[in-house]
């Protein structure tokens, strides 16, 4: 009946019926043409002398049907309605009362109406039929306040222990209903419900057991009492067993695990579960299990075990149950899922395509490298019949494994291109486009296959938001590429055959093309200016602008990306200060700050600004993972633009800020360390906090008498330090090209005070000089080394010298896990894990992370670190390296000395 339901007009039928089926049905179905006005109409049937048991059950269906459809009564016909079923009390007819008491809880009448019902719902309460009992008790609960209640209540006590278990299971519901307004009163029944809680009947025991714990809801110490004293009494019924475990969970899940490896309270009840008869209560406990917080491997065995012989069930149910609770355990324990393998292939060909897809997930998520080619097989087989959902699912799966094996770059996206050339909607065909921007991102091999891929995929798209995201990305990275020209065939087509829009951008990223290509111009310039008589306004205007930068007008080639060097939030509060001043003086964009590179998530600000996790010093151990984003590429650009620092060519790394004024100081100053081949840029991110004070021509003194191979070459001032703005100043030192200089600096902050008159606002013309001592600042060979992804660990080890090798062991002192001290060590290292090294099995006693780097110069480091953990936590680490230099080897080797 789900179908009428939707569908008030709609004549009941079964599905898969032949039509002559279908007209025989019609006439029978109860509500085809329904209307309230016939219905209240036929209600009048309530009143008969003679009461027609069966013609007054169609009525009610039909007044059930229209309030569970959203009709609304008035309170009229309502109350016309509900007299009229109460005068059906007087027909004793088991099928007619057990609609009549349906209708009354429905219909829910007011507080004059009730005391109407009331006598004859007690009545119900004390008859010999079970089945008018617990109707009866559900409906009075549903209807009667908290007066009323109280004069019922000895009643509801004895229904509660009732021999019947239809009657005592309606009156432990009610009571589940009643707490909410009337708790006082129920937390009364606490004998009588606990004697329940005893009784044999599957059904009554499940509700005692809710009961029990919905009165203890608000006291985690009762709760904790109850459980212990429901885990060694006898709870027969798997419902109310179900119950216990989530409960059970739910007191593990708020005390701490054990000091020393100790066991969490009540887990040998939940394993004991998982030995149950029933399957529904061995389920509960496996995913209890699995959810625990900081849950270990020796925990889930058990769990995962019993999950593997659900996933090899005849029944769909459990095969789906078993495999969605391991494909959330392997987003967290891979390596713990890893013994499902084999029985998890099995359900990649499995009819139900929700656990195929589930399984074929799971398995990317903890298959090994050598596996890839044979699950992209088994995937593509049945992509094409699962729902866009699931595909999505599958993606962002392959993503994951492409980042953790870039070895499998090539197969894993040219699998990413066959399906974005099938038949998709957009949030899937997004999906793939994101994740092939990702790849391209973080893996460089992987860029030119991306690009390509991408090429072909907007030949032939149908969404004009991929198509521009693609163009744009074209016309980013494709002048980077060693043959750039192969792309604008396919850029100029979309200028040809599309619409206004992906016209638009096309014609941008062709101009990209012309700026950063310097013997591709002249064509790009014959292309653009065919896009001059294009018939959409903003197509033309923008070949017009191109055009003329690319042949030397409106800035030049450089102007075709243009780049917002100033604050835009600075910039908005000048403009409106400017307004409010009513001055006739042009405005001066010089008085703006510069803006800062874009921040990042975590640490501090990309220029300093203090984070979340701001320290006050660059020893610090980081506690996350040292695979982070290189800030380089956000401060080259801004580098490149400042006149006196672009002939010292590119630079190589961008170090992460580092404070040098306490907190709540007069003035906040970060520093951003700029490695170049032969020089240090230090960036000073000064912020101004006292509005009484002007600073001007501000810079920072660098005494190096401890750094001796540093010379100080030149420094940027800043003009004014901004208040509660970011400013700039810059120290640049020269260092011996290819030497690894290291040193403490210290730094002291010069300027010149002008104090601002608070009559006028404005700053005296006089000022004073002054100075302001900042933290040392250290340079560590860290500085010199940056992250680097490889996709062949192994052959670019054995490519390197065995000559430029060193090893050595270290003692790292008590730690929590080895998880904690690979973390610190690459985070120390600020080099990149190779092939998902980066995460250790959960209780391993020995791991080894493979990181890559490359230090200034370009010249390339490996290293290979063996960790092993004893009994007391004590972590050593077997570190080997190898580089293009000895040197450098031993370089890696200080980093770790000097932690």
């Amino acid at each position: 009946m789900a179908a009428t339901a939707q569908d008030s007009q709609a004549p009941l039928r079964g599905p898969e019926k032949k039509d002559e089926d279908r007209e025989d049905e019609t006439e029978f179905s109860p509500f085809y043409g329904i209307d309230k006005g016939a219905v209240l109409q036929e209600a009048r049937v309530f009143n008969d002398p003679q009461i027609d048991p069966r013609r007054c059950q169609q009525v009610i269906t039909k007044l059930l049907y229209l309030l569970n459809q959203g009709e609304v009564f008035t309170k009229k016909e309502a109350a016309e309605v509900f007299f009229g079923v109460t005068k059906l009390f007087q027909k004793q007819d088991i099928n007619l009362r057990r609609m009549m008491y349906l209708c009354i809880k429905d219909i829910c009448p007011g507080a004059d109406e009730v005391i109407i019902v009331t006598s004859s719902l007690m009545k119900d309460m004390n008859s010999k039929t079970d089945l008018y009992r617990s109707n009866s008790v559900r409906v009075l609960c549903k209807i009667i306040d908290s007066q009323l209640l109280a004069q019922i209540e000895r009643y509801l006590k004895q229904a509660i222990v009732d021999k019947s278990p239809v009657v005592a299971s309606a009156a432990l519901v009610s009571a589940l209903h009643l707490l909410g307004n009337n708790a006082e009163i129920v937390k009364r029944w606490i004998n009588e419900v606990q004697e329940a809680a005893q009784n044999k009947n599957n059904m009554v025991q499940f509700h005692a057991v809710a009961l029990l714990h919905a009165l203890r809801a608000s006291d985690r110490l009762a709760i904790s009492k109850l459980v212990s004293s429901l885990t060694k009494a006898s709870v027969k019924s798997p419902l109310a067993q179900c119950l216990l475990v989530r409960y059970v969970a739910q007191v593990i899940q708020d005390s701490q695990p054990g000091a020393g490896g100790e066991q969490r309270p009540f887990y040998e009840f939940l394993e004991s579960c998982l030995r149950h008869k029933a399957e529904v209560v061995i389920f509960e406990a496996a995913r209890a299990i699995c959810n625990l917080r900081d849950v270990t491997a020796r925990e889930l065995t058990p769990a995962i075990t019993v999950l593997q012989l659900f996933l090899s069930s005849s029944k769909p149910v459990l095969r789906f149950a078993a495999v969605r609770t391991l494909n959330k355990v392997a987003m967290t324990h891979p390596l713990a899922v890893t013994h499902c393998n084999i029985d998890m292939e099995s359900l990649i060909s499995d009819q139900n395509r929700s656990i195929a897809t589930l399984a074929i997930t799971t398995l990317l998520k903890t298959g090994n490298e050598s596996s890839v080619e044979k699950l992209l097989k088994q995937i593509g087989s049945f992509m094409s019949d699962i729902a866009d959902d699931f595909k999505i699912v599958v993606v962002e799966a392959i993503r994951s494994l492409c980042l953790k094996f870039p070895a499998k770059q090539r197969a894993l996206m040219n699998f990413l291109s066959g399906v974005l050339r099938e038949e998709g909607g957009f949030e899937y065909k997004k999906a793939i486009v994101q994740s092939i921007l990702v790849l391209i991102q973080e893996i460089p091999d992987a860029k030119e296959t991306g690009l390509g891929h991408l090429c072909e995929f907007i030949e032939d798209c149908e969404f004009t938001y991929l198509s521009t995201q693609v163009l744009h990305l074209l016309g980013q990275e494709g002048p980077k590429t060693k043959e750039p020209s192969k792309y604008i065939r396919y850029i100029y087509n979309r200028i040809i055959l599309e619409n206004a829009t992906v016209r638009a951008a096309a014609v941008s990223a062709l101009a990209n093309f012309g700026a950063a290509c310097e013997p591709l111009r002249p064509r790009i310039i014959v292309l653009l200016r065919r896009a001059l008589s294009d018939n959409d306004d903003e197509v033309r205007d923008r070949a017009t602008l191109h055009l003329e930068q690319l042949e030397g007008k409106a800035g030049g080639p450089e102007a075709v990306q243009p780049r917002m060097d100033v604050n835009l939030v600075a910039m908005e509060k000048a403009l409106a200060d400017y307004l409010a001043a009513g001055t006739d003086k042009a405005f001066d964009i010089s008085v703006v700050p510069k803006a800062p590179p874009p921040s990042r998530a975590g640490g501090s600000g990309a220029l300093g600004m203090p984070g979340a996790s701001s320290t006050s010093g660059g020893g610090a151990l980081p506690a996350a993972s040292a695979a982070r984003k290189d800030p380089t590429a956000e401060y080259a650009e801004m580098l490149r633009s400042i006149p006196q620092l672009a002939p010292l060519g590119e630079v190589f790394k961008s170090c992460e800020p580092v404070r040098l004024t306490e907190e709540d100081t007069e003035y906040a100053i970060f520093c951003v360390k700029h490695i170049y081949e032969g020089h240090i840029v230090f960036q000073f991110n000064c912020t101004n906090t006292i509005a009484e004070q002007v600073l001007e021509d501000v810079t920072v003194a660098m005494d190096l008498a401890e750094a001796g191979e540093f010379e100080e070459a030149f420094t940027i001032p800043l003009d004014c330090m901004p208040l509660n703005g970011v400013g700039q100043s810059y120290t640049v030192v020269t260092r011996p090209p290819g030497a690894i200089a290291t040193g403490k600096i210290v730094n002291i902050l010069k300027f010149k005070v002008k104090e601002i008159d608070p009559g006028t606002g404005e700053a005296e013309e006089e000022g004073y000089d002054d100075e302001y001592v900042l933290e040392d600042l250290e340079v560590s060979p860290a500085d010199y080394v940056k992250p680097t992804l490889l996709s062949n660990f192994r052959k670019a080890w054995e490519e390197l010298d065995p000559g430029t090798e060193k090893e050595d062991e270290y003692g790292l002192g008590v730690r929590e896990g080895l998880q904690e001290a690979v973390e610190a060590v690459i985070g120390i290292l600020g080099m990149q894990p190779c092939e998902g090294s980066e995460a250790v099995p959960p209780n391993a006693r020995s791991h080894t992370v493979l990181l890559a780097g490359i230090f200034v110069g370009y010249q390339q480091v490996l290293v290979r670190m063996s960790f092993g953990i004893d009994a007391a936590n004590n972590v050593a680490m077997k570190l080997v390296v190898r580089a293009e230099s000895l040197e450098l080897s031993e370089a890696v080797h200080q980093i770790i000395q000097d932690a």
